[in-house]
């Protein structure tokens, strides 16, 4: 389906059923709405509805040139504008990787519009830029970022050789039909650098604003995630007000939905679920 939300077309995944209670999930980078695909059979088996939109820069219609586009503040506006065209006052938000950084602002922002929160992968954005700040060993899992923020020669980098780079990037998702369906929609023109456009965009301003969590959350983080350390995922609890739990998953990388999405699916429904 496709949603008109703040002059955008945002191409959207809807399952379960439709008068299920809802739940927004938002995906990273370099992916899509598709990353979903595997967790969301559990979640409409639970009788929940789903609705996974390509972000801003994902979908082609909501495309905008400016790099200030992608700035966090627009993020976070486009996922409770699309909220406001489906008629949802309030819904169970999972976010994963950039997705997150999204869902824990939204929920840091206008609690009102976040039953609960899971967020996969990247820690509270308070978190993460205190980590950028003060960590090395996170500063250095966090260098590829200086390339993504180059224009021209972050697209010449990934793309190159058929995207070999690209390719590389995404290897830890699956096999090669999977890492295709994540990297064919960045060939299209004008995608790849819209999707770089959230790294060139963010400020570590932007990131340390965002306050406390009042919602019921849990953080689901992997040990073998080459891009965010422990410290990091750790100092998430200091930026929660709500019920908080941190779910580590052992010898699983950074691609949790596509790699573990049944243990991802029943974490989630463990949260709507409430506490035990």
């Amino acid at each position: 389906m496709r949603i008109e939300a703040r002059g955008l077309t945002f191409d959207v995944r809807a399952g379960g059923p439709e008068d299920g209670p809802p739940v927004l999930l938002l995906h990273g980078f370099p992916q899509h709405g598709g990353e979903w695909d595997d967790v969301v059979p559990a979640l409409h088996a639970a009788g929940l509805r789903t609705y996974a939109p390509d972000q801003r820069g994902y979908s082609p219609g909501a495309r905008p040139e400016a790099v200030g586009a992608y700035r966090l503040p627009e993020l976070v506006a486009d996922a409770g504008a699309v909220l406001d065209a489906l008629g949802v006052e309030a819904a169970h938000v999972v976010g994963h990787d950039w997705g997150a950084v999204v869902a824990w602002s939204l929920a840091a922002h206008h609690p009102g519009r976040v039953r609960t929160l899971t967020a996969v992968s990247v820690p509270h954005p308070a978190a993460m830029a205190h980590a950028l700040a003060t960590d090395p060993r996170q500063m250095a899992r966090s260098a590829y970022m200086v390339l993504f923020r180059q224009p021209g020669r972050a697209e010449k980098a990934l793309l190159a050789l058929g995207a070999t780079g690209l390719r590389r990037l995404l290897g830890g998702v699956g096999g090669a039909a999977r890492v295709a369906a994540y990297v064919e929609p960045m060939r299209e023109p004008g995608a790849l650098t819209a999707a770089l456009n959230w790294y060139r965009a963010m400020s570590r301003a932007d990131l340390a604003a965002t306050g406390p969590v009042p919602v019921p959350t849990t953080f689901v983080w992997s040990d073998r995630d080459t891009a965010i350390g422990r410290a990091a995922a750790r100092a998430c609890a200091d930026h929660v007000t709500g019920d908080y739990r941190l779910l580590e998953l052992p010898g699983v990388s950074h691609w949790i939905p596509d790699r573990a999405p049944a243990v991802l699916a029943e974490a989630i429904l463990a949260r709507v679920r409430g506490p035990a």
